[in-house]
This record gives structure tokens, C-alpha cells and sequence, in this order.
């Protein structure tokens, strides 16, 4: 793994044909995760599936299915988003597949602060507003000291202010309504989604969605 980290702290970046700034950028937006079997399976960074693919734990995957090794990839023309290298460029790597991971992905949602963000669209289930994650929080739609769990059932993504005039108190106790019932989401769906709002089209043919 020497040498994969050596593409991190010397290669990548390395070139004048991108901007420091914009290749850190690149380096922190996010590139998907195939099995052997084409599935997906997790959204890492393209940092790590850059230093994944240098180490041969990986390759690049392009529209058509067809998989790139890394010697393969940096010789693919340029694109929009290329990351510099050491007397070369390369294309960022937004889709990539394993090379000995097998699994079958459990196809579960963790259960998080972000991902209910994710779920309810950053809207306050109670005044509809989309807004900041930084003006959000959660809301236990049956509260705890009333019995209420943490769980994707009664979690929803609340705007201050509708947090505030609920206090202690369950959605119907002081006049509230939601605009939906909260559910666990499914796996692909929801990577789905989080994909689509992403704006990365590579992701599309293996998510079965067209992302613009």
C-alpha cells in the first residue's frame, strides 16, 4: 500500500494542468462502489477510489461496463473533471468495482443524523420549508420522555422553529401534522436519490435511474 499512498500525497495534484484548489475538490466529491457483480454497494471518495485503483484493489468502470486498470485509465482522454498527476492527467474515476469483493450488499440504510436529512429532502416534515442542514435538526415525532425510540419510524427532519413550538409534545398534543409517515427507506432508492441530487451521470446505468 506504499505506493498507493504515495499517489495520494505526491501524484494526484501534481500536474499544472489543475488548479490545486480544484483538484482538492475533485479529490473530495464522490465516486461509487461496484461488487464483482456490477452492484453497488457504498459511495466512498474519489481519493479513496483513486488510491484503491492505483493499488490494483480496483478498477475503473465507464458507461459501458467496461473496467479500465489504472495504467488503462490514465491514458483515456481527458475530460470536464481530470485530476493531474505527475507529468500526466487522468479522468476522475466516479465509478469503480472491486476486484475481489463478491457480497451481495444488505441493501440497509444506516440509520443517522445526515441520512433522515437525506430521506425527508432537508424538509421540515411539519411546515413543508426546505432549508440549510445547519437551520434543521431532528424531531421524535412520539418524544422520548413519552416512550419514544430513535428509529426511522418516529425521526423526522425538523425546521427550529417547528421543534420549538412542538417541545415535549406528540405531533396531534399541539396541532402539528406531518406531511408523511416516517418509514425506513430502501437501499437502492435511496442511493438512488442521493445519486439523482448529486448530479454525477456516470452513477446512472447502475443504479437503474437516469441522473442529469
Amino acid at each position: 500500500m506504499n505506493g498507493a499512498a504515495a499517489l495520494q500525497e505526491r501524484d494526484v495534484g501534481g500536474s499544472s494542468s489543475v488548479a490545486p484548489r480544484r483538484g482538492e475538490a475533485l479529490l473530495h466529491s464522490k465516486a461509487l462502489v461496484l461488487n464483482r457483480s456490477f452492484l453497488p454497494i457504498h459511495v466512498t471518495s474519489v481519493r479513496r477510489a483513486c488510491i484503491l485503483l492505483y493499488a490494483g484493489a480496483a478498477r475503473a468502470v465507464d458507461s459501458t461496463y467496461e473496467t479500465f486498470d489504472f495504467s488503462r485509465w490514465c491514458e483515456s482522454p481527458p475530460t470536464a473533471e481530470s485530476l493531474g498527476l505527475v507529468g500526466r492527467s487522468m479522468p476522475v474515476p466516479r465509478v469503480i468495482q472491486l476486484s475481489s469483493y463478491d457480497r451481495v450488499p444488505r441493501r440497509q440504510v444506516r440509520f443517522s443524523r445526515q441520512n433522515v436529512y437525506a430521506r425527508d429532502r432537508d424538509t421540515c416534515q411539519y411546515c413543508a420549508r426546505r432549508l440549510p442542514r445547519n437551520q434543521l435538526n431532528l424531531d421524535h415525532v412520539v418524544p422520548k420522555s413519552q416512550g419514544g425510540g430513535s428509529s426511522w419510524e418516529n425521526v423526522v427532519c425538523s425546521c427550529h422553529r417547528c421543534n420549538w413550538r412542538k417541545g415535549g409534545r406528540t405531533p396531534e398534543q399541539c396541532g402539528l401534522r406531518l406531511l408523511r409517515k416516517p418509514t425506513r427507506p430502501g437501499w437502492t432508492p435511496f442511493l438512488a436519490d442521493t445519486a439523482s441530487r448529486g448530479h454525477y451521470s456516470e452513477w446512472g446505468p447502475f443504479l437503474g435511474v437516469r441522473v442529469s
